[in-house]
């Protein structure tokens, strides 16, 4: 609910009072007026009372009736007063107004009953004769000790309140003015009073919004300059405060926005306070979609979940592997788990650290696929090897055809062995020259690479009668090493000439678009399986081991392609459907 502006609160309660005041003033006045006025007009009435009754004593001794009601008459209209003369019987001899003789007998009349005892008597009532509120004064008339009649003085009361009527219109008239020059100097003093207030109120706003370096103005009193430069002392270590804790928060924001490792910070509710870009992208969801919401919600992961749950449970630093299964194959986290602190000491939440180990795991596990693969590959020529020489001891040496046969044996599996350590030797130079990047690439001719490959595998190709089909144009020229690129073509060509049936052909094709160049051997072969493309280019892996190894392959000659084309910053790509052959692709970048 919003309050009243300041100003509202002072100003009408300022003009309020000062109505109340002029109010209870001009009442109180009135008052004191119309008791002082009537009070003058009683002691008037009564003077002229005493001057009518000096001048008519004689008249009312001697009895002389009309002279006295003439004698009303005449002062009566020359002092705008009515004056009666009133027998101690209480008949009326003189009227200023009336005909004495029509007129009643006043004996009743309060006044007069009380002059006829010796008093001055006053009273305000209604007159029956005049028909209207008259203010009487009756005074007694003596003679020789004793009261022979009463003189009355009297007035309308209509009259007095003309009078007091224009006595008030004055003093209303002048209260107003008094009321508006207080009104007005009561907006002054309160616009003095509210405005250093509105000024800091805006101020302040100016503080909330962020904006400290406008500082408040210290004007007015002494209080209102005193809270000024507090608020601006305030605002000074606000500001210092707010900076401090946004750098702060920024390096903290930039540290774990930089880190590879996944960052999950969650409450003891399991609800999430904050994770980095690396958690996010490792769970492909958006953290400010997530924040706040409990894990469960976001994150159907079992292992994930059981660990938050020992990390919560554990007064003690946690860890443990987190496996996520996807379409692309498992990833494994490695999960370091934290309780998180607040000021007290209590504990708060849980901070789970995140390290993705899946290339770990695949490079141990090509690890032992390599070792275990050398040593079957290595076995396989040793034991032949080791195998015809103790028959050769036993004694088949002394049969020359058997000798002849156990010893080209011998010959074959040493060429072998020879081939699969060249092959060995060759890869471990491809992969160090590409590490120190010592491979160096130069414009050169793509069609000349791919003659140069034709016609290395051309006997081959003879000799399962496989046409080799070349396409290329003469200027496309790309940043390579020709002789590495040729043995990478060489080895995709021999792979085809070897899988493919006798009396097919093997496509050779080179094309670009000005962005990229691509070499693309295509044959009519077996083909693969697609559960085997993914493995296609792993050291040793084969397809069908023992069809591969009677074609005399080392397992190596794909490896050795992709290592090539990763040297050249490209990639290679193969298409296979089993029955119909297989369509290796090396694309080559054009920047």
């Amino acid at each position: 609910m919003r309050g009243k502006p300041i100003f509202w609160q002072i100003y009408p309660s300022y003009v309020l009072i000062i109505l109340l005041t002029l109010i209870a003033t001009t009442w109180l006045f009135s008052r004191e007026l119309r008791g002082f006025y009537q009070g003058q007009v009683k002691s008037d009435l009564a003077a002229r009372g005493h001057l009518f009754e000096e001048q008519v004593h004689g008249l009312l001794t001697s009895g002389d009736r009309v002279a006295v009601d003439a004698l009303c008459k005449d002062l009566g209209l020359r002092t705008s007063t009515r004056f009666t003369v009133v027998l101690a019987s209480g008949e009326v001899i003189g009227d200023t107004l009336e005909d004495p003789d029509r007129m009643e007998n006043h004996a009743g009349r309060r006044e007069v009953a009380l002059a006829l005892k010796g008093q001055i008597a006053e009273s305000v009532r209604y007159s029956r004769t005049v028909q209207e509120n008259m203010m009487y004064v009756a005074i007694p008339v003596h003679a020789q000790e004793q009261v022979v009649g009463v003189v009355r003085a009297a007035r309308a009361v209509k009259e007095i309140r003309w009078e007091l009527t224009g006595v008030y219109r004055s003093v209303v008239f002048s209260g107003l003015l008094v009321a508006l020059a207080a009104g007005l100097v009561g907006l002054y003093l309160s616009r003095r009073m509210s405005r250093p207030l509105e000024l800091m109120k805006r101020g302040v706003e100016q503080f909330a919004q962020g904006r400290f370096e406008q500082k408040l103005s210290a004007a007015g009193s002494r209080e209102i300059r005193a809270l000024a430069g507090a608020m601006n002392v305030m605002a000074g270590q606000l500001d210092e405060r707010i900076r401090t804790v946004i750098r702060q928060r920024s390096e903290q924001q930039a540290v774990l926005t930089s880190m590879v490792e996944g960052v999950l910070a969650l409450d003891n509710d399991e609800r999430i306070i904050h994770l980095n870009r690396a958690a996010a992208d490792l769970f492909h969801v958006t953290p400010e979609a997530v924040e706040g919401r409990r894990i469960q919600e976001v994150l159907r992961k079992a292992d994930l979940q059981r660990f938050v749950e020992r990390a919560l449970s554990s007064r003690s630093p946690v860890e443990g592997e987190i496996v996520l299964p996807g379409a692309e194959g498992d990833r494994f986290l490695q999960a370091h788990g934290t309780v998180l602190q607040g000021g007290e000491g209590k504990g708060i939440g849980v901070l789970i650290v995140l390290n993705d180990v899946t290339r770990l795991h695949r490079l141990e596990n090509i690890r032992r696929d390599f070792v275990a693969n050398v040593s079957h590959e290595l076995k396989t020529p040793i034991t032949g090897i080791k195998g015809s020489v103790e028959t050769l001891i036993d004694g088949a040496i002394e049969r020359p055809e058997d000798a002849a046969r156990f010893l080209g044996i011998i010959a074959k599996q040493a060429e072998r062995l020879n081939a699969i350590i060249d092959d060995l030797l060759d890869l471990s130079r491809i992969e160090q020259g590409e590490t120190e990047k010592a491979i160096e690439l130069i414009p050169s001719s793509i069609r000349s690479v791919l003659q140069a490959a034709m016609h290395a595998c051309e006997i081959k190709a003879r000799e399962k009668s496989i046409e080799l089909v070349l396409s290329c144009e003469p200027d496309i020229i790309a940043e390579i090493n020709p002789p590495l690129l040729e043995q990478a073509v060489i080895n995709l060509v021999d792979n085809a000439i070897k899988y493919s049936e006798a009396g097919s052909t093997v496509r050779i094709e080179g094309r670009s678009d000005g962005r990229q160049t691509q070499i693309q051997v295509r044959d009519q072969g077996c083909g693969i399986d697609r559960e085997h493309l993914p493995r296609l280019f792993e050291r040793f892996y084969r397809v069908d081991k023992a069809r591969s190894r009677r074609a005399g392959g080392t397992g190596l000659g794909l490896s050795i392609v992709k290592h090539i084309v990763k040297a050249h910053h490209g990639r290679v790509t193969v298409d296979s459907v089993p029955g119909q052959g297989s369509t290796f692709r090396i694309i080559l970048s054009g920047e």
